[in-house]
């Protein structure tokens, strides 16, 4: 994919979009502003996030928003994912669709509430008073639009009530507006492939992550709100395909020696003599996967086409394969809000391209954005005692109060309770039946019923969704995990990393090879590209100890620098590799060395012809 457009897009983007909703706020904030008369909730809530995050925080977070869904509503424009074009003109106009049609009388009923279709009519006819009525009226639907899709992606689209919209940039119309800039970027060529949306965002915080690092230089550690701009790198496609064919591919083979899966992946390596010791699938729903630090999804797009074919070979209805791999097959995690919005927004886009109906089935991706939650103190023995101290136990008490520091920490936490499933089902009972009427054989007491409709219960259910999602259960683990040595790590994640991850502590992508094999099951299959210090340095020497006597590595391509084009001259040297979570010692792995490519093509060439020798061997 050209990416240098899509660069000089998103960095302005960014910057245009702070610039503008800084604006906003201001006048928003003002003493006697509008705002303040007619949406004083909403400018209290503004008011509130600034108190518990600081100003500049709060920006950020609203320009991400913006970017992300004018992004996401171009995109599914181009797609004719969407009834009408939100931000794009029908062809041979220079308004959008949507603004276009309500000037001539038509607004969907579905989209667009009666009383906002009065409002914009209103505005539009000249019979509300506005200086700029047809912007007024467009930011209206594009609200409206932002809201409807909310049913089926309410992960990207939140409903909007709130200081969202009144942050809105209020240029939207204009020849220089930032979305007459986001259709420019985002061609019909560009939205062939969801992976645009990756690099959209890698670059929307290329600018930050080169901050980040000028204060590295400075001494400066690297702070928790500040991990996901210093750690994101879009992973390039042929990388994913050698990773994600050799672990979920493979796996498939072994368990379907006569499946034609093979044909379609360029980079897979057959093991160099038959296997008889393996984990065994009995169909494709049985296949979770897992990327434990998603970014924007690649991986598991590219799973995603892997399971397709899967579910295809198997005789399933095309109709039904979509659904089934979002709901029994792909799991993300991600301590990044946006991005794991966008792996999330990736996942329906591959769905949706696959089954035209998707949208109106509710189906949801297995998306997880790890967040802080903190448990009032004392209120975990009011739980025991009231609901059974079998139900919380140590072990579950333990795992509630886990999840404190989670944007420090991420899916490197290891949860006491290792299957919290159970546990689980029983708290989300206890919520339900909170809600059964009084009398009923379902309804708790007096007592049960407050202690169960609070915030704190609530913050329980959600640790012990998180703590599932952190469970060892993935038949295949795939990542590019975080890169950041000791130095750059803030005073608690190094003291943390030395207590929980002594034999990897050195950097995080190192902690994520030992997390990743303890997410896989007894004979999963881990991959994983990772900078290649761990192989050399005798600071991993107890984790290559790990490797080699408790696991098998099944193949290596040794990438050296270079691999990225994303990232300049010899910063970062990397291997790419697929081990199994099972010791064979006798096992031969495939190795390539590659470390003298110049550029990405020339490795992609080197592995591409590496692989197709192994299969002809």
């Amino acid at each position: 994919m050209e990416t240098a457009k899509l660069k000089k897009f998103a960095q302005f983007a960014r910057r245009s979009l702070l610039e503008q909703v800084s604006a906003k706020l201001k006048l928003v904030l003002a003493e006697n502003s509008a705002a303040r008369r007619e949406r004083a909730e909403a400018v209290k809530k503004v008011e509130e996030a600034i108190k518990n995050h600081g100003k500049e925080q709060v920006i950020e977070r609203v320009a991400y928003i913006w970017f992300n869904r004018f992004c996401a509503l171009r995109f599914m424009d181009v797609n004719r994912y969407t009834r009408i074009g939100v931000v794009s003109p029908a062809e041979g106009q220079f308004q959008p669709e949507i603004l276009a049609e309500a000037k001539m009388g038509h607004i969907d009923e579905a989209m667009v509430h009666d009383q906002v279709r009065q409002q914009i009519f209103a505005l539009l006819d000249g019979k509300a008073p506005s200086r700029d009525p047809q912007g007024e009226a467009y930011r209206l639907l594009v609200v409206a639009a932002c809201n409807f899709w909310n049913k089926a992606m309410p992960f990207l689209f939140q409903r909007i009530d709130d200081y969202t919209e009144l942050l809105m940039p209020d240029d939207l119309l204009s020849g220089n507006a930032i979305l007459a800039y986001t259709r420019e970027a985002l061609t019909p060529d560009a939205c062939e492939d969801v992976e645009v949306i990756g690099w959209l965002y890698q670059f929307y915080i290329s600018e930050k992550k080169d901050a980040v690092f000028e204060g590295l230089k400075k001494n400066l550690k690297i702070t928790p709100e500040n991990i996901p701009a210093a750690t994101q790198l879009f992973t390039p496609h042929w990388i994913v395909r050698y990773l994600v064919d050799n672990s979920l591919g493979r796996l498939w083979l072994l368990n379907r020696p006569g499946s034609r899966l093979a044909e379609q992946m360029e980079y897979y390596i057959p093991p160099e003599r038959p296997e008889t010791d393996f984990l065994r699938i009995k169909g494709p729903e049985d296949i979770k996967v897992c990327d434990p630090a998603c970014g924007s999804g690649h991986m598991l797009t590219y799973a995603f086409d892997l399971l397709y074919a899967i579910y295809e070979e198997e005789g399933y209805e095309p109709a039904e394969i979509p659904e089934k791999i979002l709901t029994h097959n792909l799991y993300g995690i991600e301590i990044d809000e946006r991005a794991g919005e966008l792996a999330a927004f990736a996942l329906t886009m591959k769905a949706r391209a696959k089954q035209r109906r998707l949208f109106n089935k509710g189906v949801k991706p297995n998306v997880c954005v790890l967040e802080n939650i903190t448990i009032a103190p004392g209120t975990l023995d009011k739980y025991a005692e009231a609901f059974g101290r079998e139900v919380f136990t140590p072990a579950v008490r333990e795992t509630l109060q886990q999840f404190t520091e989670v944007d420090n920490f991420g899916s490197l936490i290891i949860p006491k309770l290792q299957n919290p499933t159970p546990v689980l089902a029983q708290l989300r009972t206890l919520h339900e039946r909170a809600g059964a009427a009084i009398g009923s054989p379902d309804a708790l007491t007096g007592d049960e019923q407050a202690l169960v409709s609070t915030p704190n219960f609530r913050n329980a259910i959600r640790a012990l969704e998180q703590a599932e999602y952190l469970s060892p259960r993935y038949a295949v683990v795939v990542a590019n995990p975080p890169y950041m040595g000791g130095k750059g790590m803030n005073g608690r994640l190094n003291a943390w990393a030395k207590e929980n991850y002594p034999d990897s502590k050195s950097d995080l992508f190192s902690m994520f090879i030992e997390r990743n094999l303890d997410l896989g099951a007894q004979g999963g299959v881990v991959a994983m590209i990772t900078m290649q210090s761990w192989m050399f340095l005798s600071s991993f020497e107890a984790l290559r100890s790990r490797i080699l006597n408790q696991h098998t590595i099944l193949s290596m391509a040794h990438l050296g620098a270079r691999a990225f084009d994303s990232i300049g001259g010899e910063v970062v040297s990397t291997t790419a590799f697929v081990l199994e979570n099972a010791h064979k010692p006798d096992y031969r792995g495939a190795y390539m060395r590659l470390v003298d490519g110049n550029s990405e093509a020339e490795k992609m060439e080197m592995l591409a012809k590496a692989t197709a020798q192994g299969r002809a061997a």
